[in-house]
């Protein structure tokens, strides 16, 4: 018969051949008939133009002019569903916050700035609701924040969703249609932390996804 032996400080155990351990492995899942389209006005592009150099500050931040986009989701039929987004330069953002998206780097590896992107309950319309409310969740859909209509940050690592109902913690509520206006506010880093002797592209990109829950 054939035995395994395992050192363990010193001591010597021997292990019948026959004896074993086993793990078991579950894989789960649910794939849903539910199906979601979103689309950015425009081609959700924003384009600043050119800005001069001469317009940055020197030693602190630059905020430009507020921006707008219009998202629509559009579903086969209503569900439950949050939203997310990624940052497509992740890294390259100078401010260390799940709501902020990074502009990409200049010709010398510095990182030129930061947006982020608002949500707005008061400018959302969700099927038929009356009022849309908007709610958000840190622990992956676990536990919800509870819902009002202050304006909301999207984060990269936070679910954020909407709801007809005032005050809850149940999350999102069942929508086929929603339309919400995003306002996106950028940043650009300190004129004197940047290398702007060429032109340089501002180079921001974030995927925007759609959450079953």
């Amino acid at each position: 018969m054939k035995t395994l032996l395992i050192a363990v400080a010193g001591l010597a155990y021997v292990i019948p051949a026959h004896a074993g351990f086993t793990a078991e492995l579950t894989v789960g899942g649910l794939i849903t008939p539910m199906a979601c389209t979103p689309v950015l006005s425009g081609g959700g592009l924003i384009d600043f133009g050119k800005i001069s150099q001469q317009d940055l500050n020197q030693a602190t931040g630059t905020r430009l002019p507020l921006k707008s986009l219009t998202l629509t989701v559009s579903c086969n039929a209503p569900g439950r569903y949050a939203l997310r987004m990624a940052d497509n330069r992740d890294g390259t953002a100078h401010v260390n916050s799940e709501i902020y998206y990074g502009l990409g780097l200049d010709s010398a590896g510095n990182r030129i700035g930061v947006y982020s992107v608002k949500f707005d309950p008061k400018q959302t319309v969700a099927d038929d609701l009356a009022v849309a409310y908007g709610t958000e969740s840190t622990t992956g859909g676990v536990a919800w924040r509870t819902s009002n209509t202050n304006p909301i940050d999207i984060g990269s690592r936070s679910l954020l969703g909407f709801t007809d109902v005032a005050g809850s913690t149940a999350g999102p509520s069942a929508i086929r249609n929603l339309t919400s206006t995003l306002t996106l506010e950028a940043v650009i880093n300190a004129r004197q932390n940047l290398e702007l002797s060429v032109e340089t592209p501002m180079d921001g990109s974030a995927t925007l996804e759609v959450v079953y829950l």
